[in-house]
């Protein structure tokens, strides 16, 4: 009887979970990207590009078992935008005090966090099953292999992509459950150790170790599985010994591609145990996690001083710069719109800010601009939650009510952004002014558009991932040279992407910020 109990509990909290999240507009978002995506992993022979291949030539044929293969392998995306689409529900039960409720109810804290982690996985499957319905509709479409076989298309879907998607939905809650991972932090974390977990993986497909064929079957992608099976039926059926290696979006030019014999796959016993043991750790971790729920609530108390909501530290030597604002209503805003976010940065964060500073002032150009962007991720959580504070506290009516009050802290916001962005760069902006205007005026277009973009996304989505991932994204691509945020590699080019894109963030904000069309 108690079984049946515990089991209803978690039916009945999985369901009241999913309907939940499923409002989230996030999440078809998600789905509406992943079916797209998963459409162009099938491109037409004559195409000059491959989504999904070995070599840059080689794939399988469009029959249902390389399906199943390439969608698992798209979920190695899914398991990363999947983590900011399903997080925090946790996180919201904590801060609202809901956890309080059920905790005086006799369901276990271990059911509780099953629940969420199966909304978590169940919200992801939601995802893998619309990417699945188009892989089905562009195998029907393209014509190589017209026979359905749900058993071949299933197995790599289940054997790979569920224990990382289980993983991900792991992550998620544990990432909700530690309280200096629950925001901005804990996104940009887990993006780091993705793309280090991802590096890893794809430096052991290249050692000496895996050339020999004793690869260990159990990396969290399920890479290693795919990349044994593909050299295998490459060296049978073309008679190629040495491992090409696998990629994904092959640039092909003018060739055609080369098909290999997939029409069935079969795993070994011990590439299945690998994969059911990612399963386990991911369910294991879950119900370890139960033990801290109490003492991940109680953290959830009263704000520390100079936490996000709290009162933070005097600063008084502020109150005496943004004196002159205080003689117009909206310089009076700017100036309390400045205070709120400045004195919440804690210690630590100025004297991070004083080291790029310092870097800033006396490193070479292009590593002066990689500190810049270090200073900027320091700030990214002001940058991305500025335009989500009245709707997080449920304020908008009150703060907004007021005739014309919503261009007018639309406008003091966005102008605080900027001036916070100029605060993180204002050594190399003052050093460079000088000697090189050119890279000064890049970071200039580069503070105006993360200012522009993180209150558009942020009033688009009604959530903080999506500005926190593409900037945590473009920063690793600065760390490579790339000109999206690096201002030395390119300055010309990264300051033209960045004007030119700031009409669309205008657009999205009119459209989307309180009262911006009646304002």
């Amino acid at each position: 009887m108690a079984d049946m109990e515990g089991i209803q509990r978690l039916t009945a909290l999985l369901r009241a979970d999913v309907l939940q999240r499923l409002r989230a507009p996030r999440v078809w978002a998600l789905l509406a990207v992943l079916s797209g995506a998963a459409w162009f992993c099938f491109p037409p022979a004559s195409s000059t590009y491959m989504i999904l291949g070995v070599g840059g030539i080689y794939r399988g044929q469009y029959g249902s078992a390389w399906i199943g293969m390439a969608l698992a392998m798209l979920c190695i995306w899914l398991s990363l935008l999947g983590f900011y689409a399903v997080r925090g529900s946790l996180a919201r039960d904590i801060d609202t005090r809901v956890w309080q409720l059920l905790a005086a109810t006799p369901m276990p804290r271990a059911v509780y966090l099953l629940g969420k982690w199966c909304g978590n996985l169940l919200v992801l499957l939601i995802v893998l099953a619309g990417a699945t319905v188009a892989g089905l509709a562009a195998q029907l479409v393209r014509s190589e292999d017209r026979a359905i076989d749900l058993i071949e298309l299933a197995k790599p879907l289940l054997l790979l992509a569920l224990p990382l998607l289980s993983l991900t939905a792991m992550c998620a809650l544990l990432f909700d459950l530690l309280p200096w991972l629950r925001r901005t932090a804990g996104n940009a974390l887990f993006l780091v150790l993705w793309v280090a977990t991802l590096a890893v993986t794809q430096q052991g497909l290249q050692s000496e170790q895996q050339r020999a064929g004793t690869r260990w079957p159990g990396d969290p992608f399920g890479v290693s599985v795919f990349d044994r099976t593909a050299h295998e039926r490459l060296a049978r059926q073309y008679a190629v010994d040495a491992a090409p290696g696998f990629c994904l979006a092959c640039g092909m030019a003018n060739k055609q591609p080369r098909m290999l014999d997939w029409h069935g796959w079969q795993p070994t016993a011990r590439e299945a145990a690998g994969r059911a043991t990612w399963l386990g750790v991911a369910l294991g971790a879950v119900v370890l996690m139960a033990s801290l729920l109490d003492w991940a609530a109680a953290q959830a108390g009263p704000p520390a001083r100079g936490s996000a909501t709290g009162a933070g530290y005097s600063l008084r030597w502020l109150d005496r710069l943004l004196q002159p604002l205080r003689g117009t209503a909206f310089g009076n805003v700017l100036a309390l719109e400045l205070q709120l976010a400045l004195r919440q940065r804690r210690l630590w964060w100025w004297l991070s800010l004083m080291a790029a500073w310092a870097v800033q002032l006396l490193a070479k150009p292009g590593v002066a601009a990689l500190a810049l962007v270090a200073a900027w991720v320091l700030s990214l959580d002001l940058f991305a939650r500025s335009g989500l504070r009245e709707h997080g506290q449920g304020m908008g009516a009150v703060v907004f009510g007021a005739s014309g009050a919503a261009r007018r802290v639309g406008c003091a916001r966005w102008l605080m952004l900027v001036l916070v962005g100029v605060l993180c760069g204002l050594p190399l902006l003052v050093r460079f002014g000088i000697g090189n205007a050119p890279l000064a005026l890049a970071a200039l277009a580069v503070i105006l558009s993360l200012a522009s973009w993180g209150l558009a996304l942020g009033a688009l989505t009604r959530s903080a991932h999506a500005f926190e991932l593409l900037v945590c994204a473009l920063a690793y691509l600065a760390i490579d040279g790339a000109p999206a945020l690096n201002v030395a590699a390119s300055p010309a080019l990264t300051g033209a992407v960045h004007v030119a894109l700031l009409p669309l963030s205008a657009l999205i904000l009119w459209r989307t910020w309180p009262g911006g069309r009646h304002a």
